[in-house]
């Protein structure tokens, strides 16, 4: 798998587990904090609170992870450092990029 294969695959994974770790908490939080206000009639104060707690355990949740996915993200750099550097493309001097003939 190519180097940059390997940042994509981290890159979507990150995506997709900050965006489910955003939404579900906070979507849960107010359906059922909406569900307390209609049964109790206490309308909005339920929705509110568990909106607020949702938001609270999103963000640590959130700050958790992107701790753990920087330490992914370095290592994952520290094994493409390591790797031995691609030769310049025939016809390229001294690695420069090719000039454009527009």
């Amino acid at each position: 798998m190519s180097q940059d294969a390997k940042y994509y695959r981290l890159a979507a994974r990150i995506f997709a587990d900050f965006s489910g770790t955003i939404a579900i908490p906070v979507v849960l939080g107010a359906l059922l904090g909406k569900w307390l206000d209609l049964r109790y009639g206490t309308s909005p104060r339920y929705l509110i609170i568990l909106f607020i707690l949702a938001f609270a355990f999103s963000a640590l949740v959130v700050v958790r992870k992107a701790k753990r996915y920087k330490q992914e993200y370095e290592r994952l750099n520290q094994s493409s450092s390591n790797l031995p550097a691609r030769p310049a493309d025939a016809g390229q001097s001294g690695g420069q990029p090719p000039t454009s003939n527009f």
